[in-house]
């Protein structure tokens, strides 16, 4: 196997397809890379349903253990069971999963002690550099004591905390669908949502990591389609879909049609403002809709806007002290939740307000979507460079127009706003825009599309 890895180490994980990118023994020299770079005396371990997954996580195991260290396995876990197992231990995690990538691929996600990400920038880079040099020179020496590899289920604890950060006790019976997409999802499910007032209809809960119903990313529309459907069917409240290693949650209304993450922001947001006395600061990304800094200072909050990518959610949310956190891409950050990312948590906020008043989700989430959308459009160009330029060129001297470049080029009006950003791993230019109704969104989307594609 070559000794460079900069193909599966990417800016917040590993991910590669097994066994051409990596295996076995390379896990088990990120095990001891790990260890090393945190300095850990203990972690905590965890992986999902695909078929590579408790084999990677055991040589894992091993290659900590060899150093020394003490490992907890929790097993079969969502991504967010390892977080809250890092949290409540103090231990330093790893999470073994591709998310939503297809079957061939596995991945880590690793965090420090109480959840804290490990990204390039914070000890991903010298993770890789030492598993390079040892790809070549063979494993460093086990220590004179090897670790122990102890097992620990932490379902039912992980469950409980969960629900102790949000009031179900008085909602109505409700009728939910919930899509786990063959992922993590189905693991975790029955036993958050236990013992509430709710009837579930499960699609795809048989943990399955071939994935062979659909893709397990529901920010596709492709993927809610049996969703959507199965809600109508049902005459269910609202459905719910979680995906692959369920840290992410996607919402849809009793019709059917999809609720934007935006809104769901914008909601949990107004919530767990309420719930800190009506003040605290909440992080959105550039990309999320207007209406999310708006209903928080509705609501008494102070909004932060950030960069594109949960690292740079999470050190605002360490640096700021922010209650909570949302993206466009239906990860939701909480404060309480030793500021990691939930889908869970953010699906519970939905049923306790959905079921805490009598209307229809597509009433009350109404009031959190007040703006028209484009959603995040690819465009393949052959200089990122020269067409963010000319974009540029296009828009800073037109009337009332302000301009930035926190995250790419963002240009915005009393009426619309508009961001084009670069793929830092493919030549594509990302736009996302929005505006008062459909017709401005339409019209200004166009004009964009016509600079980046001439």
């Amino acid at each position: 196997m070559a000794a460079d890895l900069s193909q599966i180490v990417k800016a917040y994980d590993v991910r590669g397809v097994v066994p051409d990118q990596w295996d076995e023994s390379l896990a088990e020299l990120f095990g001891a890379a790990f260890v090393q770079v945190t300095g850990a005396d203990a972690i905590v371990i965890g992986h999902d349903m695909r078929p590579s997954s408790p084999g990677l996580s055991r040589a894992f195991a091993r290659g900590a253990a060899a150093r020394g260290v003490d490992v907890t396995e929790i097993g079969l876990c969502s991504t967010d069971q390892l977080y809250y197992a890092s949290g409540a231990f103090g231990l330093p995690g790893a999470m073994f999963t591709a998310s939503h990538n297809p079957a061939q691929y596995n991945g880590i996600k690793l965090c420090r002690a109480g959840a804290a990400p490990v990204g390039q920038d914070t000890g991903l880079a010298q993770i890789r550099e030492l598993a390079e040099r040892w790809t070549e020179s063979g494993a460093p020496e086990p220590a004179a004591t090897r670790g122990t590899i102890t097992r620990r289920d932490t379902l039912d604890d992980y469950a409980a905390y969960l629900r102790s950060l949000v009031d179900l006790t008085s909602i109505r019976p409700l009728k939910v669908v919930v899509d786990a997409g063959n992922g993590m999802g189905g693991h975790t499910v029955p036993t958050v949502f236990g013992g509430l007032p709710l009837t579930v209809v499960p699609m795809y809960f048989e943990l399955d990591g071939t994935f062979p119903n659909h893709e397990a990313n529901p920010l596709d529309p492709a993927n809610i389609v049996d969703l959507q459907k199965r809600v109508a069917d049902e005459g269910a409240d609202l459905g719910i879909a979680f995906d692959g290693d369920a840290d992410r949650c996607f919402v849809v209304d009793e019709h059917g049609d999809p609720v934007s993450p935006s809104a769901i922001t914008a909601l949990v947001a107004a919530r767990e403002l309420a719930r800190n006395g009506g003040s605290g600061t909440v992080i959105h990304n550039l990309i999320t809709s207007s209406t999310v800094p708006e209903v928080v200072k509705e609501n008494g909050g102070t909004p932060v806007r950030t960069r594109v990518g949960h690292s740079f959610i999470k050190a605002e949310m360490a640096k700021s002290g922010a209650i909570f956190g949302g993206e466009h891409s239906a990860h939701y950050y909480f404060k309480d939740f030793w500021n990691a990312d939930t889908g869970m948590l953010a699906a519970l906020h939905v049923l306790a307000a959905l079921g805490g008043q009598e209307g229809p989700l597509s009433d009350l989430v109404a009031q959190y979507d007040r703006y028209a959308g484009s959603g995040e459009i690819n465009s393949t160009v052959a200089d990122q460079a020269d067409r963010l330029a000319a974009i540029r060129a296009a828009y800073e001297n037109r009337p009332d127009v302000t301009l930035d470049e926190l995250d790419g080029l963002t240009i915005t009006t009393p009426d619309w706003w508009f961001n084009v950003r670069p793929s830092n791993t493919e030549p594509l230019l990302r736009l996302n825009a929005e505006a008062r109704d459909e017709t401005m969104m339409a019209k200004v989307r166009d004009e964009v599309l016509s600079i980046i594609r001439a």
